[in-house]
């Protein structure tokens, strides 16, 4: 790390972040089912079908992994709420034991002095909920509410931000149409609702925080940055259109009202009815925008159906996870959302991290400084970014890749979940310092 705290504006944060199902143990603590508890059940789908069942164990272990982050001096956690441990059957009677564990991490934040930054949702749906349609039912932008609801009093009061849901792509498109997330399906009709419902969701859910008094409010997306394979008409059609798929249809909703033709040309047969009456609550006014950025992705065209388009490799240097390391792609996601949708809202690195061995991890510290280096570039361009959120601080479930892939600052033992922090850890901190 070649630079400090002061290389950046006066008050950037800079923290880590987590999800509920990834590091909290879902067996524990009166949870229920989840989606992605089927998910890994059904034999293809995860690893050594692998679950969160245990995970990190943080519910037993908050205090020592709250340690952790204070003692590596970052200044915001970014965590996020199991809708199935706050409500078990989706919808009705809350779980007390849910509740007043979020009430104990929020408050043992503050006790450390670390800001509090919760996201509602992080892709564990309750599996009652899902039995009914999840995300394709149009009653979800209700239930979502009456989460949200439940959750927010409880905690909102003493959170420094909140954002609804994380990563809309994934949740949607991710996992209905390409299926590789819960609940593992491949339909476009399915696809467009979610991506759809998501968005309303998202609007109906800052709505109710703000009639709560809760404050400091945002949305979190992910973005991957899209490479023609070459310069022909085909490949910069693939590419252009992967883009407003993955990247322009969620800030377009969220920012513009607005869907990107070259998606509507594919799902707007598909999407709900009336689904243009719905962006004036899908734009409901936010206090900041988050980015979530790890890799991009060369295309090219095919002849296949819409979206014709398929990955054409990668270049230069790959993390754990097959995904090519490309820094500029963030310093061009923050300028380029700033320029075309948000103007002076602060943005947020919200998640940016590698997978990589083990350990050591000389490979991390290099990946952290690079893309802070693009950070500081994006900054010097005009783009008011306001802090940076390294994914992950532990070592966690990684969804259908089980428990191979390291994101963590922190190595986790799964045999013994003994915690131990990693060279990038030590780095971090004596930077922060």
């Amino acid at each position: 790390m070649n630079f400090t705290r002061a290389d950046f504006p006066e008050g950037f944060d800079f923290g880590v972040a987590t999800s509920a199902y990834q590091i909290e143990g879902h067996a524990a603590g009166g949870a229920g089912q989840t989606h992605w508890d089927s998910f890994a059940a059904t034999p293809g789908n995860v690893v050594r079908f692998e679950d969160g069942a245990l995970a990190c164990d943080h519910y037993h272990r908050m205090d020592e992994d709250l340690d952790l982050i204070r003692d590596l001096g970052a200044d915001v956690y970014r965590f996020s709420t199991s809708w199935a441990r706050v409500l078990p059957e989706g919808r009705g009677r809350p779980n007390v034991e849910g509740l007043d564990f979020y009430d104990r991490l929020v408050d043992g934040l503050l006790e450390r002095g670390i800001k509090p930054a919760v996201t509602l949702y992080h892709w564990e749906l309750p599996q009652p909920l899902a039995d009914l349609g999840g995300w394709r039912n149009a009653d979800m932008p209700d239930w979502f509410a009456d989460f949200t609801e439940v959750i927010m009093s409880r905690i909102g009061d003493r959170t420094w931000s909140a954002a609804p849901i994380n990563e809309p792509w994934c949740v949607s498109w991710l996992s209905h149409f390409e299926g590789h997330h819960a609940p593992g399906m491949r339909d476009i009709r399915a696809a467009a609702r979610a991506m759809h419902h998501v968005l309303l969701s998202h609007g109906r859910a800052t709505q109710v925080m703000k009639g709560l008094g809760v404050s400091n409010l945002g949305a979190v997306c992910n973005f991957e940055w899209a490479t023609p394979l070459t310069n022909s008409a085909a490949d910069v059609t693939a590419a252009t259109r992967y883009d407003a798929i993955y990247n322009r249809f969620f800030l377009g909703g969220l920012f513009k009202g607005e869907y990107p033709a070259e998606v509507l040309e594919g799902l707007e047969p598909h999407l709900p009815k009336g689904w243009q009456d719905d962006f004036a609550t899908i734009r409901s006014p936010l206090d900041w925008v988050g980015v979530n950025y790890y890799t991009r992705k060369r295309l090219r065209g095919t002849d296949a159906p819409w979206p014709a388009y398929d990955y054409a490799g990668t270049q230069g240097p790959l993390t754990d996870m097959d995904w090519e390391i490309y820094p500029r792609g963030l310093q061009d996601f923050l300028t380029r959302t700033a320029r075309e949708y948000t103007g002076d809202l602060p943005i947020y690195v919200t998640e940016n991290g590698m997978a990589s061995a083990p350990t050591p991890d000389p490979e991390r510290i290099a990946y952290l400084s690079d893309h802070l280096d693009a950070v500081r570039a994006a900054i010097a361009e005009g783009a008011p970014v306001a802090g940076y959120f390294v994914w992950s601080l532990l070592d966690n479930y990684e969804w259908s890749l089980g428990y191979e892939k390291r994101f963590g600052l922190v190595h986790v033992d799964f045999e013994t979940l003994a915690r131990t922090p990693k060279a990038s850890y030590h780095a971090l901190a004596k930077w922060w310092a």
